[in-house]
């Protein structure tokens, strides 16, 4: 493994890195290309102030000198003063390789040109220079990597690698090779071509394999760099490695399989990573150049934005002592979650470190900077597929989670609640564990790996009292975590999810230590042999891992987590302590599930209506399946296509429309770029035409440069063609941070190179989703088409990008979508805000009131106490209510819990009495005290967050000095022997006018409309409705009545 070293100690390391580098010699040898390269590549370097040098007048002409040994770097760093290029730092060899005459014997009265204060100018050639000086304005100059040079005195050729520093810029320069033609094009497009078998193997690859992606691109990387071993090394949650996919040549030891401990890759380095995406070692054994530095210079050298720095001598140690001479590491990195950007319509994703792409290579090897740029684009590529790879993985954990709690809460419906351990799937299917168990009325249901009965116990007894307040508890380490009797379960317990159901019952879920899935590094560990402390290979430090991990198993995963707590609260209130031998709860559910039955016989019956009143409707109506095959055509198409139903039926849309209708959109359009993918001659005519009707055009020649935009594209971007013509179009023009149009992420950039550099290599591309924001700060949203333009022989010269936007009218639309979305977030973090602020002080409501019962308490008190705590545990119900849809669709859960109407009916009038008092409203009490006296089966604290509400509404609307009456019936209907159903029918009524109608229409009405009464009415009457009831409202004269019915069952037997 390739490893970055001073571990634990990063200071030391960035100090390191900035005062050593490498050493090379070269031999020259000329380079010959054809004569109409020649030309065409001169004239590319006038336009853009490349370095070219003609050496041979005649039908070839040499390039420069090649190095003998197969790598090198000469380094320098130029300071801007006062226009000049002046030289304050450079390494040893600097003007050995720079300077001197190819084959030349330097003697004694010659001096060096290169050194201290030396104008950079009189050293490169005068187009050098240009190219050079061009680079200082560029603010991602990396982008413009590798800049094509020539040495004055010694005409070699170089590949000038920028990136800058503060005040300054700090150049590599490399030799180009004796079989290499110069690289000339942006290095984006010149990547992409050296990697696109690559690319377009690893975007032909079919989802749903992450295996499948890592394999493939080791294999790709193998075949490109041609390195011994290629590796991908992945980090874990905790940072520790593993090598999950590897290819080597036959007679190598594989790695695959191995895990190694995270201080083998430091933090200093993982950022290093994060910054340079590629690392380089040519040979490990070879020696250090130092580096000169102007004593004038106010600050000291980094390299760390060198890719060809020296590594510390203990990294090189570490690879020689795993018999690896050269590497070459790739940055793996990905998104980490969302993070909202200073521009609302622009989404920026924080990265991590996923891993690395590593290559090893017994003997000394060099790649040259363009092969290296491309294996760094193939990682992007890569990175990008990753992405999708884990979001995809996670869509399909989370729906295999629903899918079980699903079938979990089906368990708990027809043998609530042992069905969850007893059947199949049960609590283990819901998360990866190892065994699992549920403390239910006092008795241990065991499933796998799990604690024995005292064990679990002591458990309960250790979660009691020390984490008293929580309602669970999840620990990849119940050593860590402070569990005293960790040590006496062994390795096969170490990681425990606890969650508490009620006072009694607990669910948990267990894990077993990590060790015992990963394999040893030394493969060759022999008894009784021990290792040398004074060198670091693999077997040792995975030793070491070993032992930290021991005692610790995988950690719980957020989703993982989410199920669980998920399942706990469906398990809240089935869990709930009933009398033995009360057998009612079974029949109640059954009956229950009865209802659910017709709710669902009443739902086909409305489908049934709905496709009844599609096929009488008095306008055209037709619908088509996913495939675009046609499944609906009512009588009126059938009359105005002339098409019977049953002719219509199973044919796929496109086939009953004319080609003419097809696309017709877009018509203008693709005849525009017909039309520029035929033309032989002049493009100008069109490009510069101002017909509206064409659209937004941008082009680039073959080397990357921006040849083409049209005044549509002004228009869109607010960029003139002067600001983007002859600027590089991938970096300058499109980019994802200072560029004109800044494109929203890393990946945008990604996609777009590949979108151009498949058609610049003779691909076809298809349209692609492509946003950028404009000059005036808008994010434009479009798709984008690339068409290639070539020249009379069909040589591919460039590229023709055209955007497709969306009509005005889509485009407000989907403005006032955006901004209705960005309202709603706002208002749901204000709320879930609200809600928690709310929860805390409720929380000390609720301990005083737990520390006054008990204390001595009359009867009165205990009363008031009592309607305090019925109120408080309504409020708590409302603030865990997250999401009012699950309610106004009718799919919200009720509690089946015994409870008392006297209760409710107090706890809901007492939320009236300051309010009515204030007003001097009188509250009339007209109920039935053996009505009051009756214990009933079902949600009680919805029936009086009901009642509340309806009671706050009428106080509302009753005048001043008025009244309220409060009057109930019960009548009892029976089913079977043991249920019986309680039909109860409140009566609210209040004098005065009444509640508004405009009002009252929003309890019938939608959410989208309703004003915060008319949200609590319909939340109300939707609660109604799911207890088989309704709410109606009368108007007589003087006085106004809600009646609110709901059904219930009857909690005791009927006595004989």
């Amino acid at each position: 493994m390739c490893r970055p070293t001073l571990a634990g100690n990063e200071n030391a390391f960035w100090d390191f890195i900035g005062v050593q580098t490498r050493k090379f010699h070269l031999e020259a040898r000329p380079l010959f290309l054809s004569l109409e390269l020649k030309k065409r590549f001169e004239k590319k370097c006038r336009l853009h102030g490349l370095a070219s040098q003609a050496i041979q007048q005649d039908q070839n002409i040499v390039l420069g000198s090649l190095p003998k040994l197969p790598w090198m770097q000469s380094f320098m760093q130029t300071l801007r003063n006062r226009g000049a290029h002046l030289t304050t730092q450079a390494r040893e060899n600097a003007p050995e390789m720079l300077t001197m005459v190819s084959h030349a014997v330097p003697s004694v009265g010659d001096h060096p040109v290169l050194g201290i204060g030396t104008d950079v100018r009189t050293i490169f050639t005068a187009p050098t220079a240009a190219a050079l000086q061009k680079a200082l304005g560029f603010g991602e100059v990396s982008l413009l990597n590798p800049i094509l040079v020539h040495c004055k005195t010694s005409g070699k050729p170089f590949y000038a690698i920028i990136h800058r520093v503060t005040g300054s810029l700090i150049v590599d320069f490399e030799p180009v090779k004796p079989y290499e033609v110069p690289m000339t094009a942006a290095g984006a497009l010149q990547s992409y071509k050296l990697a696109a078998k690559a690319i377009t193997r690893l975007q032909s690859l079919p989802s749903g394999s992450m295996k499948r992606l890592w394999d493939t691109m080791v294999q790709e990387v193998f075949e490109l760099t041609g390195y011994d071993r290629v590796m991908i090394y992945k980090f874990h949650d905790d940072d520790h490695g593993e090598v999950v996919s590897e290819i080597t040549k036959p007679d190598l030891e594989p790695y695959q399989g191995l895990h190694y401990p995270a201080t083998d890759i430091p933090q200093a380095s993982r950022f290093l990573f994060m910054k340079n995406k590629v690392r380089m070692i040519c040979d490990c054994r070879a020696s250090n150049v130092k580096v000169i530095q102007d004593e004038k210079l106010q600050f000291d050298l980094t390299l760390c934005g060198s890719t060809l720095r020296a590594p510390h001598s203990c990294h090189l140690q570490y690879m020689e002592n795993m018999n690896s001479i050269a590497s070459l590491v790739m940055a793996v990195v990905v998104n980490d979650g969302d993070e909202e950007a200073s521009d609302s319509a622009q989404m920026q994703k924080r990265k991590r470190l996923f891993g690395l792409v590593v290559c090893h290579n017994t003997t000394p090897r060099f790649v040259p900077f363009p092969l290296r740029y491309a294996c760094e684009f193939l990682a992007q590529v890569f990175a990008i597929h990753v992405n999708k790879e884990l979001e995809l993985e996670n869509q399909i954990l989370e729906k295999n989670i629903l899918r079980t709690q699903t079938l979990l809460c089906d368990m708990l419906m027809r043998d609530a609640p042992l069905g969850i351990v007893s059947q199949s799937p049960n609590i283990m299917d819901l998360v990866k564990c190892d065994g699992a168990a549920l403390l239910y009325k006092n008795k241990i249901h065991r499933l796998g790996l799990a604690p024995t009965d005292f064990q679990l116990r002591d458990i309960v007894s250790w979660l009691i009292e020390y984490h008293m307040d929580s309602t669970g508890l999840s620990t990849d380490s119940l050593y860590d975590a402070g569990f005293p009797g960790a040590l006496a379960l062994g390795d096969a317990i170490c990681g425990m999810a606890a969650v508490r159901i009620t006072d009694k019952d607990w669910l948990f879920w267990f894990r077993s230590h990590t060790a015992g899935e990963i394999r040893w590094g030394g493969a060759k560990h022999e008894p009784g042999e021990k290792d040398d402390g004074r060198k670091m290979h693999p077997r040792s430090s995975f030793k070491a891992f070993l032992e930290v991990v021991k005692t610790r198993s995988l950690t719980w995963k957020d989703y993982e987590m989410d199920a669980i707590h998920s399942l706990q609260l469906i398990l809240r209130n089935a869990f709930k302590d009933v009398e033995t031998g009360d057998s009612d709860t079974k029949d109640i559910h059954t009956k229950l599930n009865d209802f659910r039955i017709e709710g669902m016989e009443e739902l086909e019956a409305v489908t049934t209506e709905m496709v009844r009143l599609i096929e009488t409707a008095t306008v055209p109506i037709l619908a088509v399946d996913v495939d675009g095959k046609v499944n609906g055509w009512n009588t009126k198409i059938a009359e105005l296509t002339g098409l019977a139903v049953d002719e219509a039926i199973g044919r796929h849309l496109l086939s009953l429309v004319e080609d003419s209708s097809t696309d017709k959109d877009i018509t203008i359009q693709k005849s525009i770029m017909d039309k520029f993918t035929r033309i032989q001659g002049d493009y100008r005519a069109i490009i510069q035409n101002p017909n509206p009707l064409i659209p937004p055009i941008f082009g680039i020649d073959e080397f990357g440069w921006c040849s083409e935009w049209n005044s549509a594209m002004t228009k869109l971007s607010g960029w003139s063609r002067e600001d983007v013509i002859n600027k590089m179009l991938l970096g300058e023009v499109f980019g994802a941070h200072t560029a004109c149009c800044r494109l929203k992420n890393q990946e945008a950039f990604v996609n777009l190179s590949i979108a151009l550099n498949k058609v610049i290599t003779g691909q076809e591309s298809e349209k692609v989703t492509f946003g950028f924001l404009s000059r005036s700060g808008k994010y434009v949203e479009c798709l984008l088409c690339v068409s290639k333009k070539m020249d009379g022989e069909d040589a591919v010269t460039g590229v023709f990008c055209f955007l497709q936007l969306a009509s005005q009218e889509l485009q407000q639309a989907l403005h006032v979508q955006c901004l209705s979305e960005q309202i709603a977030v706002k208002r749901s973090k204000a709320l879930a805000y609200i809600r928690q602020q709310v929860k805390n002080p409720l929380c000390g409501i609720i301990f005083s009131r737990k520390m006054i019962e008990g204390t001595d308490l009359d009867e009165e008190q205990k009363k008031l106490l009592s309607t305090s705590s019925h109120c408080q545990h309504q409020l708590s119900k409302i603030l865990d209510d997250t999401d009012l849809d699950v309610i106004i669709d009718g799919y919200m859960y009720l509690e089946m819990v015994e409870f008392k109407l006297h209760d409710v009916l107090i706890a809901s009038i007492s939320q009236i009495m300051i309010k009515s008092n204030r007003k001097g409203i009188m509250i009339v009490d007209n109920l039935d005290k053996k009505l009051s006296a009756e214990t009933l089966y079902g949600d009680g604290l919805r029936l009086q967050q009901v009642l509340a509400d309806f009671l706050l509404i009428s106080v509302n609307f009753t005048p001043s000095g008025g009244q309220l009456g409060v009057a109930a019936d019960l009548t009892k209907d029976s089913l079977g022997e043991s249920v019986q159903l309680a039909h109860l029918v409140f009566r609210i009524s209040h004098t005065g006018g009444g509640v508004p109608e405009q009002l009252l229409s929003q309890m019938f009405g939608s959410a989208t409309e309703a004003s915060e009464e008319g949200i609590s009415m319909l939340i109300s009457r939707k609660l109604v409705k799911l207890m088989n009831g309704d709410v109606q409202y009368l108007r007589e004269a003087g006085r106004s009545t809600f009646i609110i019915s709901v059904e219930l069952a009857v909690a005791n037997k009927p006595r004989a």
